[in-house]
């Protein structure tokens, strides 16, 4: 029986949405050393499959995959993690879901396949052991540590210092020592914590946080000539920083992103406040130029 010309079409998208899923968890199976995260990969791939199948009864015609999309989520999964690059294409399945809803009653075995698509993300919630997401602790106090500690040293320094070199030298010396000091204090309290997890392997995730997070911030101070730019860059650069790491917290683990966001922007701009004014009263007082 056949289906009307609108509805067809709207089939055909789900169609090569299915088949194109199909083959990035079946990239993402070969491409993973689990054998268990291999497994649940290849059982999705297959689900993904049968549902292509099935809108292929009511169209009756082959589709093929989106190469572009592939390419895209298997790059993005190698990049920042499977976790990561798994839940962000199941976040797209959720508007899938919502319009499969919609025609439940006009073609059978719909609800089957939206039974599974609603099962695929409890199966991937529990997914996936990666290194990266159990130093995730880690990795936010390293980059939690530099955003506050530098974006206010940096502010201060900013008034206080009027050579752009020397401001950028200051801070990166400050935030390299940091950073050594944050990586010995991870070790030895993961150490002494005895949670199972690496001693040295938090400390290295927490130093190359720190060090990374330091160099970014203090980069407009190495090409731009006026202090307060410099400051705005690097104040802008730290809210991306925000952004985008509590971005892939909430999708690699579920958690709010407002919320998270605006405590870590809130924290870092307000001691970047209050270290610019101090940075002022001091100059002041102490009467120097430089």
């Amino acid at each position: 029986m056949g289906v009307a010309e609108g509805l067809k079409r709207q089939i055909l998208m789900y169609q090569r949405s299915e088949i194109t899923e199909y083959h990035i968890y079946q990239r993402l199976a070969q491409a993973t050393k689990s054998p268990e995260n291999k497994k649940v990969l290849q059982d999705i791939a297959a689900d993904e499959l049968r549902h292509y199948q099935v809108w292929k009864q009511h169209t009756g015609e082959e589709v093929q995959p989106d190469r572009m999309k592939i390419l895209f989520y298997c790059w993005i999964s190698r990049l920042l993690g499977l976790t990561f690059g798994v839940k962000l294409m199941e976040r797209g399945e959720e508007t899938a879901q919502d319009n499969y809803r919609q025609i439940l009653e006009k073609l059978p075995g719909v609800q089957t396949i939206l039974r599974e698509e609603q099962d695929h993300e409890d199966q991937l919630l529990n997914l996936i052991d990666e290194e990266r997401l159990q130093y995730v602790g880690s990795i936010v106090l390293g980059l939690n540590d530099a955003l506050v500690e530098l974006t206010g040293g940096l502010a201060g320094l900013t008034l206080a210092l009027g050579n752009v070199r020397l401001i950028a030298l200051s801070g990166l010396i400050v935030g390299i020592a940091a950073a050594l000091s944050m990586a010995a204090s991870e070790y030895l309290s993961t150490k002494s914590e005895k949670s199972g997890k690496s001693p040295m392997t938090s400390s290295v995730y927490t130093g190359v946080a720190y060090v990374a997070t330091v160099i970014i911030l203090i980069l407009p101070y190495l090409f731009l000539e006026n202090r307060f730019l410099c400051l705005a860059w690097t104040l802008t650069a730290a809210v991306a920083i925000i952004a985008a790491f509590n971005y892939y917290l909430s999708v690699s683990t579920d958690r709010p992103f407002r919320r998270h966001f605006l405590e870590m922007a809130g924290v870092s701009l307000g001691v970047a406040a209050l270290s610019f004014g101090l940075g002022y009263v001091i100059r002041v007082f102490l009467g120097v130029e430089v």
